[in-house]
């Protein structure tokens, strides 16, 4: 555990490897005009050598206050869950449940209702497997063919399929996001989730009706769609892990009990052996590597960073524009948002602003579970406009050209309205009344 120390003005020098991490990455992105070319861990371990060079300690000193932050327990604890996520996403997908559900609601979609229909597939498949990306990837294609059959705007549909994966990704159990949120903030899942629901569920309804007025009011040409059958055994853990998290069970065992139903479902159904199920946990442990690297190796160059003071210049500027609790909670979202703007990664940005967020939380008395809410939300409405963020990048890329970023961007509204009800819960006094009476948290 990280020794506390007494916080001050702080020093603005103690900044430098942690800007070196941001700038690298940054800077990598735009020369190679690809923000996944450079991996991050290799990023993050440049500020780190610039720590040991520019900070005064001495070297066994450095070494250890590294180490401390790298083996951090919260640290530890979202690296596990990282690998347990993964094992679950990949064995759950080699099973057939990720064609299952796109099938499942392709099957059942009428013309004039695609972009409603891949808005609500997109959401379910991304809160189920954790990720926007993998939403993305798996419908993408398919969305672009439906508007190309059917006549309907491409614009539309594509706003539609990011805005719904961007939905699941922020509220999923198993999304990093999620878990680098609530382990930075030290508050439960389930809670988080609880509040986290309060604020997108009338963005995702409001979203939803308009989406179902837009097609009741459409005129586009019927389409043939080759109907393939849905393997609905293959479905059930992801509804399991969904249902066990909700209900509190420990994220571990949820993950866990997901992880062995879909094996037992894949090894039953002949989709895989008992040693190829092995082979794919390991492949989801292995898929999780990025991430679990970037977690650790840059929470021994915060702890560095903080030990230099650079933290505590970071939390004296911010509490100087902080008037009130409702400002504290905006300045956290604004700080994650610019960081997400700098990086283009929605989770590396809350790994990287989760110890100032928890500082000021605590300062500032606020509930952790609605500060890890907001961090996750500003990231992931900040993630799913960046015109260079991986989510965009692909939707435009399945396109082929005939799709551009302004004409996406002005048919997200998903994102738009979940901006705008998170809003409402810092400003609105009302809202904290009615989370606590619909939830009794």
């Amino acid at each position: 555990m990280m020794t506390k120390h007494v916080r001050n003005n702080g020093n603005p020098f103690a900044l430098i490897p942690l800007l070196i991490f941001i700038l690298t990455f940054l800077g990598a992105g735009i020369w190679l005009n690809d923000f996944y070319a450079l991996p991050s861990p290799v990023a993050v371990l440049l500020g780190i050598i610039a720590a040991f060079i520019l900070f005064k300690s001495s070297t066994d000193e450095k070494v250890t206050t590294l180490i401390a932050g790298c083996g951090e327990s919260k640290i530890m604890t979202m690296c596990l869950i990282y690998l347990l996520a993964g094992a679950f996403a990949v064995v759950s997908k080699a099973t057939g449940g990720v064609d299952a559900v796109v099938n499942l609601g392709i099957n059942n979609i009428d013309v004039a209702y695609f972009p409603l229909g891949i808005f609500l597939i997109a959401a379910f498949l991304s809160t189920a497997t954790g990720t926007s990306v993998g939403a993305i990837v798996a419908i993408g294609p398919i969305a672009v063919t439906l508007a190309d059959k059917s006549g309907a705007s491409l614009p539309l549909i594509s706003g539609a399929l990011l805005g719904g994966s961007m939905l699941g990704d922020n509220l999923s159990m198993i999304s990093d996001t999620t878990i680098a949120a609530t382990q930075s903030l030290g508050c439960n899942l389930k809670d988080k989730f609880k509040i986290n629901l309060f604020i997108a569920f009338p963005a995702a309804l409001i979203t939803v009706l308009l989406l179902f007025y837009l097609g009741l009011n459409s005129d586009i040409n019927a389409v043939a769609i080759p109907k393939n059958g849905v393997d609905w055994i293959s479905i059930i853990p992801y509804v399991l892990v969904i249902v066990l998290a909700v209900s509190g069970i420990n994220v571990f065992a949820t993950l866990i009990i997901g992880t062995l139903l879909a094996g037992a479902i894949g090894y039953f159904g002949n989709h895989f052996t008992l040693m190829v199920f092995t082979q794919k946990v390991y492949e989801g442990f292995t898929s999780m590597t990025e991430i679990f690297l970037l977690s650790m190796l840059s929470g021994g160059l915060a702890a560095m960073v903080d030990k230099a003071g650079g933290i505590d210049y970071v939390l004296f500027q911010v509490k100087k524009r902080i008037k009130s609790k409702k400002s504290a909670q905006t300045g956290i979202g604004t700080l994650v948002g610019l960081t997400n703007l700098a990086i283009a990664n929605n989770t590396v940005s809350i790994v990287i602003t989760g110890t100032i967020a928890k500082e000021i939380n605590d300062e500032y008395d606020l509930d952790s579970r609605k500060t890890a809410t907001i961090l996750d939300i500003f990231s992931c409405v900040i993630q799913g406009i960046l015109p260079y963020g991986a989510q965009v990048l692909l939707i435009l890329s399945f396109a082929n050209g005939k799709l551009d970023f302004f004409d996406l961007i002005s048919n997200a509204w998903y994102h738009l309205f979940l901006f705008l009800f998170t809003l409402v819960a810092i400003y609105a006094s009302f809202w904290d009344k009615l989370v606590k009476r619909f939830f009794d948290i």
